[in-house]
């Protein structure tokens, strides 16, 4: 089975409102058995536009299990709070 992947590319404007969502993420992600593998950091374009803000990965063990965390009623219950402290792009992927 393809595990499945949530890339997030998140610009933050108000790091304190953000604060509220990132301490919340990571257990709702690791209780639909999501495990962060990026999560900030260093990262430099070699093509094209380099992404604004952080970049964020969290693998899962299936792209099923990566739209059921997205559409959780813990995470959507949160999700407000990410689209109040940032503008983000984020995109489901499978891969092996």
């Amino acid at each position: 089975m393809a595990k499945g992947y949530l890339i997030a590319q998140i610009d933050v404007h108000d790091t304190e409102t953000y604060a509220k969502y990132t301490a919340q993420t990571p257990g709702i992600a690791a209780s639909h058995g999501g495990e962060f593998i990026v999560r900030g950091g260093q990262f430099e374009a070699l093509e094209g536009e380099a992404p604004k803000g952080r970049v964020v990965v969290i693998e899962f063990p299936s792209y099923d299990q990566a739209r059921k965390f997205y559409n959780s009623e813990e995470y959507q219950a949160i999700v407000g709070i990410r689209h109040a402290a940032s503008t983000s792009g984020v995109f489901l992927v499978e891969g092996p």
